[in-house]
Order: C-alpha cells, then sequence, then structure tokens
C-alpha cells in the first residue's frame, strides 16, 4: 500500500486529528533550563531517528541507576507532553527511555543520530544564559561525566568523555566560562584541584536526584 501511496486511514486520521484524538501540531518547547539539561543528556547518552511518519527519541541508562531513569523519563513527558516507554534495552545492563511524536530534531534544534562525525553548536539561547549553561553541564555529565578519588594521593577528578571533538571543545569552554580550569585532551575534559571539583559537581547537582 505504501508503494502504490494508497493511504486508507487518510479520512479516519483527519477526522481524528480534528476531535483531538491526534495531535496535530508540534510547538517548539519553551526554553528554559529543563530544555537545556534535555538537549545536554540527549547529546551524551541519546539519540534520535527519522520514520517515514514519525521520529523517536532515545536516552540510554545503567539500569542501577533508577535516579537517572525517573529524572529524565519526568523530563522527556513534562516538555513533550507524552508518557516515555521505559524499557529493558538487549541483553545488557541498559534501560531505554523513548517516545515517537513528529519533528523531534527540528524542535529541539539538534541533529539526527549518529552524531559522532558532526560539529555541535551549542544553542545561542543556552550561551547567553549562565543557568542554562549550567543545566546543559549537568545533562551532559549526568550522561557521560564521572567523578573518581583516589585517597592515597588525595587524587580528585571529574570527567567528561566524548569521541566527538567538537562535545570535547564545548564543555571545556563552558567549564572554562563558568570560573573552572580544566584541561583536556582528545577525548575527555578534565578538573582537577579538588576544590574546584566539589564546586563543580555541587554547581551542577551531579547524581543528586
Amino acid at each position: 500500500m505504501r508503494k502504490r501511496k494508497i493511504d486508507n486511514f487518510a479520512k479516519w486520521r483527519e477526522s481524528a486529528k480534528k476531535i483531538g484524538l491526534i495531535r496535530s501540531t508540534y510547538p517548539a518547547p519553551r526554553k528554559d533550563g529543563n530544555l537545556a539539561e534535555l538537549v545536554g543528556v540527549i547529546l551524551g547518552d541519546g539519540h534520535i531517528r527519522k520514520f517515514p511518519r514519525t521520529e523517536e527519541l532515545s536516552i540510554f541508562s545503567n539500569s542501577n541507576n533508577p535516579g537517572f531513569i525517573k529524572r529524565y523519563s519526568e523530563l522527556v513527558e513534562s516538555i513533550f507532553n507524552h508518557k516515555p516507554a521505559i524499557t529493558k534495552h538487549g541483553s545488557k545492563n541498559c534501560t531505554r527511555i523513548r517516545i515517537y511524536q513528529k519533528n523531534i530534531a527540528s524542535r529541539l534544534s539538534m541533529p539526527y543520530s549518529p552524531r559522532g562525525s558532526l560539529k555541535i553548536v551549542i544553542p545561542a539561547w543556552i550561551l547567553k544564559n549562565k543557568p542554562f549553561i549550567v543545566r546543559y553541564l549537568r545533562g551532559l555529565y549526568e550522561a557521560e561525566g564521572c567523578f573518581c578519588v583516589h585517597k592515597p594521593t588525595s587524587t580528585y577528578k571529574a570527567f567528561f568523555s566524548n569521541k566527538n571533538i567538537s562535545m570535547i571543545n564545548n564543555v571545556f569552554r563552558l567549564t572554562k566560562k563558568l570560573g573552572f580550569h580544566p584541561h583536556k585532551d582528545a577525548l575527555r575534559v578534565q578538573i582537577s584541584k579538588k576544590k574546584e571539583v566539589f564546586e563543580f559537581l555541587e554547581l551542577i547537582q551531579f547524581r543528586k536526584y
């Protein structure tokens, strides 16, 4: 039927839209801290896929992190007004938060996956607002960040890791903009001064659910 371009449900779909059974409009979400954080976590550990009549947004989490799953499933629901499905992903210890809806990528101004070789640009509305920068970084660090301590050598580190070079440069730029002194290489950004590590983690509320 698709090859012949015949849609048996076209009339029903139009009538369903008129009475509100099917959404017919998909406005862009409000640009606020919640959206900034969601954009960050999607860039860190999510993807957006395009299908003929809809799009899929998925965010992945370690199944042993219920705080992450609860926080970002609720964030997705509040922004898209649609309760996501939460399911086990494959045979690994991974949980997927997923919704299907139209025009997700364009409404978030984000590219489709995979994004590994793409240049990721920080949205201008985030760059202009310090609280939005903080929430954006929280999303990124919740997805791809970690906090490491080695007490025998009094070593404290906050890491962000990603294979996308532009993402590494973005995180390095933003942490400096917030007054920290990070270091970076091709795969990670690192804050190493003990005082700054704790200040940064407290600022972004890392792993506080």
